[in-house]
């Protein structure tokens, strides 16, 4: 398992358990990890062997949301469009 991930996985008897993995940043959303994540997801449902996913995090926070350091520094009206879309 590579500790440098931005999503850990673990899969074992039909269950993956996907590891948030920014700890220093309380495991915020940035473009990476939803990226990261919803490639994950995607994987996962194409296996008719997972049966459950367990989505945990590393460090102190589960996940403080959004990335506001990545959302101020692109503050246009398109930008955010396209962030929530990607969440939804």
């Amino acid at each position: 398992m590579d500790e440098e991930a931005i999503i850990l996985r673990e899969e074992r008897d039909g269950v993956v358990t996907l590891t948030l993995n920014r700890p220093r940043q309380f495991n915020a959303l940035s473009e990476e990890m939803l990226t990261a994540l919803q490639t994950e997801l995607d994987e996962i449902a194409q296996n008719r062997a997972v049966r459950v996913v367990v989505l945990a995090a590393n460090g102190k926070a589960f996940c403080a949301g959004h990335d506001f350091k990545q959302m101020q520094a692109n503050p246009s009206q398109g930008y955010y469009d396209q962030l929530f879309a990607q969440c939804s």
